[in-house]
């Protein structure tokens, strides 16, 4: 991560100015330190006003994670650290709804499993018959 942008993909840079960093109380027990210091980080990143995406893209990241993407770290004491997994969560949420997969091309089972595959029916079959009674 650079200091004042993110890489998501090898194409895509998303400029920090374009998500949205909240910060507020954790949540759980703590003590005195914990009541007064705002150390949970949610992070927004609005898809369709962002500038770094194309609208291929946008539209292929409403279609599969929404409008509006969130994340919230509140694993550590420190808030720069929450930043930094709330950022990371963000990222791989990106990551995840921008991949296109990979179209399933169709094959043929080889004619070594066809064979096998007859093989052990054949198999199964001679066991059954040998297992009825003779009339």
């Amino acid at each position: 991560m650079d200091g004042d942008s993110i890489r998501v993909t090898r194409s895509v840079v998303i400029p920090l100015g374009e998500i949205e960093l909240r910060f507020s109380r954790s949540s759980g027990p703590g003590g005195q330190h914990a009541q007064k210091s705002e150390t949970r980080v949610e992070a927004v990143f609005d898809v369709e006003a962002s500038a770094a995406l194309t609208e291929a893209q946008k539209r292929r990241v409403v279609a599969r994670a929404g409008r509006l993407l969130r994340a919230v770290a509140q694993d550590e004491r420190s808030q720069s650290r929450n930043r930094e997994l709330a950022l990371e969560r963000l990222v791989s949420q990106l990551r995840d709804a921008l991949r296109i997969p990979r179209r399933r091309v169709a094959t043929e089972p080889p004619e070594a499993s066809k064979e096998r595959r007859l093989e052990e029916k054949r198999r199964r079959a001679d066991l059954k018959r040998l297992r009825r009674t003779i009339d």
